[in-house]
């Protein structure tokens, strides 16, 4: 099965494979080669001169191979990172999709309350980020045509991001072998035009936006009775939290990100905020990681986060 080069870094990845393809086949070539003269010519009972190497020779050819291969291994290696670079550096402005995996599926839920199982519609020329995370065991998001692999681990969050170029559908794997019917673990990316996407998107049955379902998981799970301006409860207030840094009371530093939103409702006495006690109960098992995904989406939207160790 042939691939195409459907995302923005697609080429520079098949540019380094290829330059490894032909360092390694060059290599394999000249060592052939050498083996095969020096069989023919050094053949029992040839009449070619043996005898030991000149130490210089000899000293000579050791220190130029190895620097010679140290030179190409930094070439690579500094080339491969600098293609690798901006894959982690997810971009300001993008399109945000949450995957959960599970055995032995994708589901996709965007902003807009869309959801989709085993199957993402993206349109081209737009980045697109995805926060993912796994409700039983480790998966990896894979897009061959992409030239894009991300693990997915249960109890926390991994991100990737891609911009496809290309309409068309796209086969998605699970990369990490997950249990018995792994190989069944299967998707569709569909690549459509911005127009074609705008249309998709409102033919859609809206499930209601995603920070305003947040929202109201935030009110029913008793999340304001304590947080909300006016709480008898010493808890911090959550206004702007997302994405600032805080203080925490063994004298450490965390940014409120995806994971540490994702702990601090789960996993409450992990990091607990300076000046406040371990007291927020956990709601693991009670929240769903579609309804923490969606809880997380109101903070970030509404400037108001949940901090860890209430």
């Amino acid at each position: 099965m042939s691939l195409s080069q459907a995302s923005t870094i697609a080429p520079e990845i098949d540019r380094i494979f290829w330059i490894l393809i032909l360092i390694g086949g060059a290599t394999m070539a000249l060592v052939g080669a050498l083996i095969l003269i020096f069989a023919i010519r050094y053949r029992r009972g040839s009449p070619a001169k043996r005898g030991p190497l000149p130490d210089l020779l000899s000293r000579e050819v050791e220190i130029g191979w190895t620097v010679a291969t140290l030179f190409v291994f930094l070439f690579v290696c500094g080339w491969a990172i600098v293609a690798e670079i901006p894959q982690f550096e997810l971009p300001k402005k993008s399109m945000p999709i949450h995957v959960v995996a599970k055995q032995w599926m994708w589901k996709a839920e965007y902003t807009s309350g869309v959801r989709e199982i085993d199957s993402l519609h993206v349109p081209t020329g737009t980045p697109i980020t995805l926060v993912m995370t796994s409700q039983d065991v480790i998966h990896s998001f894979s897009v061959p045509d992409f030239r894009i692999k991300q693990d997915v681990l249960p109890g926390r969050y991994t991100t990737t991001w891609f911009q496809a170029t290309k309409t068309g559908d796209y086969h998605l794997f699970c990369a990490e072998y997950c249990g018995t019917d792994h190989a069944r673990m299967l998707g569709i990316i569909h690549v459509m035009t911005p127009q074609d996407y705008a249309r998709w998107t409102a033919a859609q049955p809206q499930g209601g936006d995603l920070a305003a379902e947040g929202g109201k998981l935030y009110r029913s799970l008793g999340c304001s009775g304590c947080h909300d301006p006016g709480s008898r409860v010493a808890a911090p207030s959550l206004v702007g939290i997302a994405g600032k840094t805080q203080p925490l009371a063994d004298g450490a530093f965390a940014t409120a990100d995806e994971n540490y939103l994702r702990d601090s409702i789960v996993l409450p006495n992990k990091q607990i905020v300076a000046g406040y006690q371990a007291v927020m109960p956990s709601y693991e098992g009670i929240a769903s990681e579609d309804q923490i995904i969606a809880l997380i989406a109101y903070l970030k939207a509404n400037g108001q986060g949940r901090s860890a160790g209430r």
